[in-house]
């Protein structure tokens, strides 16, 4: 039997030498064509872990970007990083933000020479991670269009742009990054989706989606605490996506509160199903993730299942995210296995 595909959402620990560890938003520790080397370094670096880790489906790990959508708005014309003004973010802290100050443009490709490296470092899938639509525009102050429709369809070109450059790279899965899409029902509703699917059109590679719940700052975990006894959020959502285009859906499985038959609001889509926790440095066991995944089964089919971490492992050190994704694959054996 074919062995269940196992990845990871989004970043890995960054080196020592590239970026402050264990932080969310390590800045890097060098610049120019130093800064270059790094990062290239730290991709074949990250490729070499995950595939001796036993994972199928590799990404580069984040390990070329700060943070995973102001990376990317920084490199876009029309926003202002250095005036910046409060917002409130999913609803649910302030921050300093960057302004949209003018037409949002991009000219030259963010990530077309890391997908270039990484296509090159490995023969298996590789899969990179965009921040989506909706979620960029949460995360700014919008002074030009003042419509988040019009500057979240403005960016879904910009990322369709972006999306068609990597594919002639030799991208396999373009995934996008939503936890915006857990908040903003009505917009998800209204615009939303649709947008999702503009930054995905004429896309020949496989797309996913990512939504999660957050982590890593006691806002996220504060919210998470409010929600009661089940997280029900992926039931606005998922009927919608279900009807889209996109390919493949995540959701967290490991230590949440999200009910698992929610999954069946997803027929025809690949389940990315997250059987890693990244609230914890405790390594999962591979039979625990066997047992879960056999709950998951019941409302998809293994021909339809991925085994994934619930978000990023940035916050990890390397040793502790080594282990999970290795736990990760010895569980995707024993389903090949049990299961056949």
């Amino acid at each position: 039997m074919k062995k269940v595909p196992v990845t990871i959402s989004g970043s890995l620990p960054k080196p020592e030498w590239l970026a402050e560890s264990g932080k969310l938003w390590g800045k890097w520790k060098s610049s120019g064509e130093e800064l270059l080397q790094a990062k290239a370094k730290a991709l074949k670096l990250i490729v070499d872990d995950q595939v001796n880790s036993g994972l199928t489906i590799i990404t580069d790990g984040e390990q070329t970007r700060e943070h995973f959508v102001t990376t990317f708005i920084e490199n876009i014309s029309g926003v202002d990083f250095k005036n910046k003004k409060t917002v409130r973010i999913r609803n649910r802290y302030d921050a300093q933000v960057p302004v949209v100050t003018g037409e949002v443009q991009i000219k030259k490709s963010l990530f077309l020479e890391d997908v270039k490296i990484l296509r090159k470092l490995t023969d298996k899938p590789i899969k990179i991670s965009l921040p989506g639509p909706l979620t960029m525009v949460d995360t700014l102050y919008d002074d030009y269009y003042k419509s988040r429709q019009k500057l979240a369809e403005k960016f879904a070109e910009i990322l369709n742009w972006e999306c068609l450059q990597l594919e002639k790279a030799g991208i396999d899965i373009i995934q996008f990054d939503e936890p915006a899409f857990n908040v903003f029902f009505d917009e998800v509703k209204d615009w939303g989706v649709a947008t999702l699917e503009k930054a995905a059109k004429n896309l020949k590679v496989k797309t996913a989606v990512h939504i999660c719940y957050g982590y890593g700052i006691e806002a996220n975990i504060k919210w998470k605490q409010s929600l009661g006894n089940e997280w029900r959020q992926y039931e606005h959502v998922f009927p919608l996506l279900a009807k889209s285009k996109i390919n493949q859906v995540s959701l967290e499985c490991m230590n949440s509160k999200v009910p698992l038959d929610l999954i069946g609001l997803l027929k025809g889509k690949d389940i990315m199903a997250g059987v890693i926790d990244v609230a914890t440095k405790e390594i999962e066991n591979p039979k625990n993730i066997l047992e879960l995944i056999k709950k998951v089964l019941k409302f998809t089919k293994l021909e339809n299942l991925i085994l994934c971490t619930n978000c990023g492992m940035v916050t990890f050190s390397r040793e502790v995210a080594l282990s999970k994704m290795k736990s990760m694959a010895e569980a995707a054996t024993l389903i090949s296995k049990e299961l056949k």
